[in-house]
């Protein structure tokens, strides 16, 4: 009699074995699933940057100006009027610094040969012990210049097709600045609609007020970052281009203007533009001395902007850790080249405030974040708090 409910017993393990190798192969699947999404994911934001940059640019520029639309519609101006002011105002904001940098950025070009030696003779005291390897260099130079191998030739570029790339390469630009303003414009302008939409997917009115409630707290969080942080970096930028201004620097706005755009890459954008205008500045005073105080100068906005004025107006809640940053920063340059790399970290911020609002993303949020906040499924109502600001 005791072998049927050992028979019993054995039917349940079996049964329960083969549960357990189920839910591992369904767990292994959709793993590998997640994987394939992810890498065609990537394929196609690669192969499809000429479509896809733009779009997310335009998706960026229109959450950057919502709050400004959202405030004029209180003041009972239209969305599509304040929508087309303000990116007719972007327009003219570009269209000024381009004009207006065309020609400094062009003689810098053209001028990085003569610039290079100059910074070689005014540092050279300082190159003793980087004189081997520029004698290597040199001599790996001269060997390639001399070099008259039977059955070797030279290959020469046709300046027509160097003509033809430019052409091809302001083109592609001018197609996709139209498509960013354009883009932007008809999703300033259409207010609602997209959270109407949104709204009417779901069946249940819980789900409805759920949807809502975060659509409106992501837009909110990311829009108020986005222009915040857009407006610290144009005041940075003119305090910097104003301080070089006044220590005689040359092109301060070339450098006011580039200290504005790499401040989106943080820890990056700061060390290049003390770099380089560490550079300009020792090949445009006549003592080392008095050159310093010219990336001293930045490195002291960088500070005062970086632990002091970012921290007290954006908050802490939508810092991000340094590892991913950084992660983003060489992900995105590579995919987009500088321009994706300008993006990484708003697109960063963007993903974080998406995962905080919810349950299954949650641990994403709490690796992005640069403290330690909590789980989702520990503190709900902390991670799905609208910023306050």
């Amino acid at each position: 009699m005791k072998a049927e409910p050992d028979a019993l017993g054995a039917g349940v393990a079996e049964a329960a074995e083969a549960r357990a190798v189920a839910r591992a192969d369904t767990h292994l699947m959709r793993t590998l699933l997640v994987g394939i999404f992810i890498f065609m994911t990537v394929y196609a934001l690669y192969f499809g940057r000429a479509f896809f940059m733009p779009v997310i640019l335009a998706f960026l520029l229109a959450l950057t100006l919502t709050p400004i639309v959202r405030l004029l519609r209180k003041r009972g101006i239209p969305e599509v009027v304040s929508a087309t002011l303000l990116v007719l105002l972007s327009i003219c904001v570009f269209a000024s610094a381009g004009y207006l940098l065309s020609g400094p950025v062009i003689d810098l070009l053209n001028n990085t040969s003569s610039i290079g030696q100059q910074l070689t003779d005014r540092l050279a005291q300082l190159r003793r012990p980087l004189e081997r390897i520029m004698q290597v260099s040199h001599q790996i130079e001269q060997l390639t210049q001399t070099s008259q191998e039977p059955g070797i030739q030279k290959v020469a570029v046709a300046q027509s097709g160097i003509l033809s790339s430019a052409a091809s390469n302001i083109l592609a630009a001018g197609t996709s600045l139209t498509i960013i303003f354009v883009l932007s414009l008809f999703l300033l302008a259409s207010g609602t609609m997209f959270y109407e939409k949104i709204i009417q997917s779901f069946a249940s009115l819980t789900e409805k007020k759920r949807a809502l409630r975060v659509v409106y707290d992501v837009e909110r969080e990311i829009s108020h970052y986005l222009l915040t942080v857009t407006i610290i970096n144009a005041g940075l930028g003119t305090v910097i281009g104003l301080g070089l201004w006044a220590l005689g620097m040359p092109n301060p706005l070339v450098w006011g203007v580039a200290a504005a755009l790499l401040n989106f890459l943080p820890y990056v954008g700061a060390l290049l533009t003390i770099v380089l205008v560490a550079v300009m500045a020792l090949i445009s005073f006549d003592t080392i001395s008095y050159a310093l105080l010219a990336p001293a100068f930045v490195l002291l906005c960088d500070v005062v902007e970086g632990q002091f004025v970012t921290p007290m107006v954006v908050g802490r809640r939508l810092e991000i850790n340094a590892v991913a940053i950084f992660i983003a920063i060489a992900f995105w340059s590579w995919l987009w080249g500088f321009v994706g790399a300008l993006m990484a970290v708003p697109l960063l911020v963007v993903i974080k405030v998406f995962c905080d609002h919810f349950e299954g993303l949650g641990h994403v949020g709490n690796f992005l974040a640069a403290q330690q906040t909590g789980m989702v499924g520990d503190d709900d109502a902390a991670n799905t708090e609208p910023a306050k600001g």
